[in-house]
């Protein structure tokens, strides 16, 4: 069995044994399930910013120097352990964004957890996996992250790849910086506004919203994954962020049949990934 299968399997047996309990994996057993599916395929590293310490993979070896890399966030993990019960820790029991990474096949390429998962710090409140999960202390940790990022690693240009909630993180750090060149969301919260009033849910008060800010993004190559049977984050999601552009011409999106907003997106994002090239 390849050493990737035999990581992949291993993490299926521990998620299934988790889930045949009746509580909840504890933070400890969910990063134990992380390291079993990464094995030894990346470097594990934590970052540490004026707010925020992130919880990283890295695959950056020497060749990565001035040419694109892939950077990929997490989407909001546990941030509810039911609808009215907000987690204590909002560390993913299904890691979504960090299997896509891991199918990945570019060796340029960094996994980055949100705040609070993983890694807790004094700053890990539970206002900033709900209300602030996306908030200008939030935006402002991950640019201060990905400058650490690059310059450590003498990289030229990013591309930006966020899944669910990362995908609003990653549109809103795109707004700010001038060296990401692409950006690719996958069931991605866009308008977090339309987003909370189709739900009927309480607004995100804290958090900054990625479709105010489409003229600092409709400059920037972009592609939006929607799973047809997304009932979380559906197409009319995007549909409302696409609104707010004057020029559409670099906004394009893709539907994937049958696809919800869980399932199935790292099982497909090798062909997704190549897909994307194509836009």
């Amino acid at each position: 069995m390849k050493k990737r299968s035999y990581h992949t399997l291993l993490f299926v047996v521990l998620a299934t044994l988790f889930i045949g309990c009746s509580t909840l994996p504890t933070p400890e057993q969910r990063l134990t399930n992380a390291k079993a599916l990464v094995g030894d395929d990346a470097l594990n590293k934590i970052y540490s910013t004026s707010y925020f310490n992130f919880y990283t993979y890295t695959s950056l070896p020497k060749r990565c120097i001035n040419v694109r890399t892939n950077i990929y966030i997490e989407g909001d993990g546990l941030a509810w352990r039911t609808s009215s019960s907000i987690s204590n820790n909002p560390t993913p029991i299904n890691p979504e964004a960090l299997k896509m990474f891991l199918e990945d096949e570019s060796s340029c390429k960094v996994y980055l957890a949100r705040p609070c998962q993983y890694v807790q710090g004094l700053q890990c409140d539970e206002k900033y996996w709900t209300s602030h999960r996306f908030s200008k202390r939030v935006i402002d940790s991950y640019d201060e992250l990905l400058t650490q990022i690059k310059s450590e690693n003498k990289i030229k240009e990013f591309q930006l790849i966020g899944y669910s909630g990362g995908g609003a993180v990653a549109a809103l750090v795109a707004a700010r910086r001038d060296d990401v060149v692409s950006l690719i969301t996958v069931a991605g919260n866009l308008d977090t506004d339309f987003w909370t009033k189709r739900h009927f849910i309480t607004p995100l008060h804290g958090s900054l919203n990625p479709a105010d800010f489409s003229d600092k993004l409709e400059n920037i190559k972009q592609i939006h994954f929607i799973g047809e049977k997304d009932t979380i984050i559906d197409k009319s999601v995007f549909d409302s962020y696409a609104s707010r552009f004057e020029n559409k011409e670099n906004i394009k999106y893709k539907i994937i049949e049958d696809f919800t907003h869980n399932c199935c997106w790292s099982d497909e994002w090798k062909s997704l990934l190549k897909a994307s090239e194509k836009f």
